[in-house]
């Protein structure tokens, strides 16, 4: 999976992952920690300010956009002192050992039953005013998102207008994020404008796979992809009010795996597919064609397939993780395509290299990938456990690497299978030492007892999709791929 590293020396386009929890048996929360901390997402977004998920991300770097949920709404816009009381019950006592970066009061209030956009703006005041009190109104960034559906017109893109319908809160909404550099937050599904119109919409131009272009003729900009389309549509939109200065945030975009009969683009394949290539799209730092290298930070929905979602099958599997933490599909963040999916019948010999733990990688990310390999990567362990070959010398190096290469080799001794979040490394020398034996693929040999090795992981072994949300500088990036 993806990684990313970024110095402070320049801003670049970001890529998260939305944490929701509307499930039956998803890990508890200290387990997704450790399972984003091990792929290097940086990013997370959930949808309330759940006390055991923001104990859970203390300290790990991760940067989290919390949510005011729309059936709050009501009592955060009517009294300051809500506001006041949440902010230190519900947030302070967790910050800053919880990086939170972002607070979204209410989520596409506009599509909800209960209308209740009139709340939102007094809500957002009462809220930055509850954290300017704290002195952190300039370290968290309050907005609240929206669906596309806030436009009434996106095609072409520089005709794009905002609903004026819309225009009582959006005006005053509009105002407040300007004055306080919050960006405007939009979910945008391009699966949706296929689904929904497959006659108007081709696949691989929902996709990011059109070989041709559609030309706005207002402007001449031509587009080879409806996400850029649909971003531009907005820009357009908010300069139509002589907003120039406000950034978009895609706070949900993605791709089901599965649907009901009738959704035939909801495929594994074309859910990687799109993920793949709006990585790729984003990290490049390329833009859009109105706004060519503008910075944009993107949440990939979701990080786990959500059963208790109604509606069509779609809606229960955006998820880039089953609940068992294995993953969907395989996504390469590097940018250079798809990786095709390994299964127990296209397993390829190691040709002589074995995966071991990189001296760079801290003990912590040596840890958590340890204790990844040896849980949820499915890896026998037994031979570094005291008294058994591989336990000497006793240290998370040696172990992690014993690991790394077990499960290295059971899942075809592909590059990806030896990523570990950057801290995984292959060698061509057999690391095999005194009676302490590293498999090699198609051995069926441990270290432990000889006993027969694991088998090969599907398509859904979680490390084997690895990927690390990879975040990129117009003039300087560092990446680190899994």
């Amino acid at each position: 999976m993806l990684e990313i590293y970024a110095t402070g020396l320049c801003r670049g386009s970001t890529i998260g992952v939305c944490y929701g929890r509307n499930a039956d048996d998803l890990p508890t929360p200290d387990k997704v920690a450790q399972l984003v901390q091990l792929h290097k997402i940086k990013y997370l977004r959930i949808y309330d300010s759940n006390i055991q998920v923001l104990k859970a991300f203390a300290n790990t770097g991760v940067q989290l956009m919390i949510g005011i949920s729309n059936s709050d709404l009501l009592p955060f816009s009517q009294f300051q002192s809500n506001a006041d009381t949440w902010l230190r019950n519900s947030i302070l006592p967790y910050y800053p050992a919880t990086k939170i970066t972002h607070i979204t009061v209410g989520a596409e209030v506009t599509e909800s039953r209960n209308n209740a956009s009139s709340m939102v703006v007094p809500a957002m005041k009462n809220v930055l005013t509850a954290l300017r009190k704290a002195g952190l109104h300039k370290k968290i960034k309050v907005s609240s998102t929206h669906s596309l559906g806030i436009l009434s017109r996106s095609f072409p893109p520089s005709a794009g207008a905002f609903n004026s319908s819309h225009a009582f809160f959006l005006k005053p909404m509009l105002e407040f994020l300007a004055e306080n550099q919050s960006p405007f937050m939009v979910d945008i599904y391009p699966y949706y404008a296929y689904r929904d119109s497959p006659n108007n919409v081709s696949l691989d131009y929902a996709l990011f796979e059109s070989s041709s272009e559609v030309i706005d003729p207002n402007t001449g900009l031509l587009y080879t992809n409806m996400f850029d389309a649909q971003i531009d549509a907005l820009y357009f939109a908010l300069m139509a009010l002589n907003f120039r200065t406000i950034k978009i945030m895609v706070t949900e975009t993605g791709w089901p795996s599965k649907g009901s009969p009738k959704e035939t683009a909801a495929t594994p394949d074309n859910a990687q597919t799109y993920n793949t290539n709006l990585i790729r799209h984003v990290i490049n730092d390329t833009g859009t064609p109105a706004k060519p290298g503008e910075d944009l930070d993107v949440y990939i929905f979701s990080l786990f397939n959500e059963n208790r979602k109604p509606g069509l099958e779609s809606e229960r599997n955006w998820g880039l993780f089953y609940p068992d933490q294995t993953s969907v599909y395989n996504l390469d963040m590097t940018g250079k395509g798809a990786v095709s999916m390994t299964t127990e019948t296209n397993v390829t010999s190691s040709n002589g290299t074995w995966c071991i733990a990189s001296s760079t990688a801290s003990e912590m990310d040596l840890q958590n990938a340890l204790d990844w390999a040896c849980g949820p990567g499915n890896v026998d362990c037994s031979a570094i456990q005291p008294s058994q070959p591989c336990f000497e010398p006793d240290n998370v190096v040696s172990h992690a690497s014993f690991a790394f290469n077990s499960y290295y080799q059971q899942n075809g001794a592909t590059d990806i299978a030896c990523s570990f979040g950057g801290s995984g490394i292959k060698v061509n020398k057999n690391p095999s030492y005194d009676n302490c034996l590293y498999m090699t693929t198609g051995s069926n040999k441990t270290a432990a007892s000889n006993a027969t090795a694991l088998a090969s992981t599907t398509t859904t072994s979680a490390a084997n999709g690895s990927f690390a949300w990879t975040m990129s500088c117009l003039l300087m990036a560092l990446f680190s791929f899994l």
